[in-house]
C-alpha cells in the first residue's frame, strides 16, 4: 500500500506507518515536541499580522502580477510597499 512519501522523496512503508502508530500509543513529550517547534512565518513588524482582502479589478491585478514578477517579491510585497509608500506620502 502507498502511504506517500518523505520530504526527501522515499516513500512510506507499512514498517515505518507501524512504528509511528507504536511511538503515538505510547505518548508524545510535550517538552520535546516545543524544542522541535520551528514556528511559523516570520514577523513582519512588532505584532501579529493582519490579513486584509480587497477586490482588484482584472487590469489592477495584471499590472500587479508584473510588477512582482519584474521586482522578483510576492504580490503582497508589492501590496505592501504601496500601502507604505502612499501612507507616507499622505
Amino acid at each position: 500500500m502507498n502511504h506517500g512519501n518523505r520530504k526527501n522523496g522515499t516513500p512510506i512503508t507499512d514498517a515505518d506507518v507501524e512504528a509511528m502508530a507504536d511511538e503515538a500509543e505510547r505518548g508524545y513529550d510535550a517538552d520535546e515536541l516545543l524544542r522541535r517547534r520551528k514556528g511559523g512565518r516570520p514577523p513582519l513588524g512588532s505584532a501579529a499580522a493582519s490579513v486584509e482582502s480587497v477586490r482588484l479589478d482584472p487590469e489592477l491585478k495584471r499590472a500587479l502580477l508584473v510588477r512582482a514578477a519584474a521586482d522578483r517579491v510576492s504580490v503582497s510585497e508589492v501590496i505592501r510597499r504601496a500601502i507604505g509608500e502612499y501612507l507616507r506620502a499622505s
